[in-house]
């Protein structure tokens, strides 16, 4: 279920309260492949339902590069919501996740394991809420750039 930034907050206050622990990741996950799909799996493991925070395009634009995302967020947001170790999915327009890990107080929060939680920009407002921070490792050679530079030497 997509749900809308601005209701994610009073949502998760209800999940809290039925005693569901939360696990949250975020990310662009521009052209979906195995890597996330491993990720996003691995994720749920960790809690009774998984929130993934979705970049806009606009903040995609800013953290990696202008060009990107070449899925637009309507579309991105459409194929992970339909990923079965997915409950729910919603935009988020910072270059960064913090506000949305204050309103989500996650009891997990995961990230790839090429962050640490000394390295974590969010580390601050997941400490603040209680939440403990998961680290999975990415899969070798699985990412957009790597697809994005195959198709490019297509010939």
């Amino acid at each position: 279920m997509i749900i809308k930034n601005t209701d994610i907050e009073q949502f998760c206050t209800i999940l809290h309260n039925s005693g569901k622990k939360i696990v949250l990741t975020n990310g662009c996950f521009d052209i979906l492949h195995a890597g996330h799909v491993t990720y996003l799996q691995q994720a749920a493991t960790y809690g009774d339902c998984l929130i993934v925070g979705l970049n806009t395009d606009d903040s995609v634009k800013r953290w990696k590069d202008k060009n990107r995302p070449i899925i637009t967020e309507n579309e991105r947001a459409i194929v992970i919501d339909a990923l079965k170790c997915v409950d729910y999915v919603v935009l988020f327009d910072e270059t960064t996740a913090e506000k949305l890990v204050q309103k989500v107080r996650p009891a997990v929060y995961v990230k790839g394991g090429d962050y640490t939680l000394e390295t974590l920009p969010e580390a601050a407002a997941l400490l603040s809420c209680n939440g403990e921070a998961k680290f999975i490792d990415v899969v070798a050679g699985c990412s957009t750039t790597n697809i994005i530079n195959k198709i490019k030497n297509i010939k």
